[in-house]
């Protein structure tokens, strides 16, 4: 682990560009979500690019919320990050690879700020578990929409 940052990665069997329509659709993020605090989305574009901003439904430990999350960082079908006002970034990159197929690798970045906190608190551990969930999930859809 990269001090600071929480990263997985799977190979999907799908091109980038169909991954990244699914990642940069607000509206699907819910359906391959593996936290299971992403209820819906509330506002935003239908299709994210640099400088959009969306909003979630959220809920965490029983606690519904809603929050405001911003696209900092973006390549069409190769990079797309967000944050809210917490500075922690989501992050996913993406790489076709020769042979087929394509890494996902998922990060949870919490360098800037206040990183003790996160560790005191479990985020890195918690967080690991659901980007394998996530990835998980976000791989049967962008294989089953290849079917």
């Amino acid at each position: 682990m990269v001090r600071h940052k929480v990263a997985r990665s799977v190979v999907v069997d799908a091109p980038a560009k169909r991954i990244f329509d699914i990642i940069a659709a607000p509206a699907r993020h819910s359906e391959f979500d593996g936290s299971g605090t992403v209820r819906a989305n509330l506002f935003g574009p239908e299709r994210l690019e640099r400088g959009s901003e969306f909003g979630m439904d959220m809920k965490l430990f029983g606690v519904g919320y809603r929050i405001t999350n911003r696209v900092v960082e973006y390549e069409e079908d190769r990079l797309i990050a967000w944050r809210h006002f917490g500075s922690h970034r989501w992050r996913y990159e993406l790489r076709e690879l020769p042979g087929g197929g394509t890494r996902v690798t998922e990060t949870f970045d919490y360098s800037r700020g206040l990183p003790a906190f996160y560790v005191l608190m479990g985020v890195p551990a918690r967080n690991g578990r659901s980007i394998e969930l996530t990835l998980e999930r976000l791989k049967a859809a962008a294989e089953s929409e290849g079917s």
